[in-house]
């Protein structure tokens, strides 16, 4: 008996290049996804009424910054890894 608030990051990739990787965060407040960070598109986009006004605020942030450099810091790094694991495997 609660609310549940919670965020998930992944990387979609194909390669090891960066142009290749897509970094995704969205979190979620009670199985509901009310804000989403993705690189392709660049900026948060709001899907709840709530979403909408933190990526108004988010978006003209620090936040984006922060977001923007985590396709490099938190996905190339573990792209790596992942990628050359998966070819030693196949």
């Amino acid at each position: 008996d609660g609310f549940l608030y919670y965020a998930v990051d992944r990387c979609v990739f194909n390669s090891t290049d960066l142009k290749d990787i897509e970094y995704i965060e969205s979190m979620y407040y009670d199985k509901l996804e009310f804000i989403r960070f993705s690189s392709s598109v660049g900026k948060f986009v709001g899907y709840t009424e709530y979403g909408v006004k933190n990526a108004e605020r988010w978006n003209s942030g620090p936040e984006l910054v922060q977001m923007k450099n985590e396709k490099e810091r938190y996905c190339k790094h573990n792209v790596d890894i992942d990628y050359q694991a998966a070819l030693t495997k196949s």
